[in-house]
């Protein structure tokens, strides 16, 4: 059985902070830009907290079986809730969204890729 990799995504907005917790957010809003934001096993946070009290995390995880993606997703809202609970940010409204990357459509370069590849297995009789 092979290997899936999840992509899961925890939205939520801040909710009650402090004028010192903002103020701290906002001293490190550089590091958690929108543009920078990557799917990453620890999770990515990005936000724009001059703009909005909106945040998204981003997860990167895997499982072997398509059901996995529900423990995946559960693990990624754990993680989420654990690093705002531990820096004292309170948060609101989570929801959470996974995708299996093995049922994603291919983009056009992997299809035509796929193609040539397809073309040399039946031109060389395997």
């Amino acid at each position: 059985m092979s290997t899936r990799t999840f992509r899961i995504t925890v939205r939520g907005s801040f909710d009650g902070l402090t004028d010192g917790q903002r103020a701290e957010l906002l001293s490190e809003a550089a590091e958690h830009d929108m543009l920078r934001a990557e799917f990453t096993a620890e999770g990515h946070l990005s936000y724009d907290l001059a703009a909005r009290p909106f945040f998204t995390f981003r997860f990167l995880d895997s499982g072997e079986a398509e059901e996995d993606i529900l423990d995946a997703t559960a693990r990624a809202e754990l993680a989420a809730e654990a690093w705002l609970t531990e820096r004292g940010y309170g948060f609101k409204q989570l929801k959470s969204q996974a995708q299996d990357l093995s049922l994603a459509p291919l983009g056009k370069r992997r299809r035509q890729e796929a193609a040539r590849s397809a073309a040399g297995e039946v031109g060389s009789g395997r």
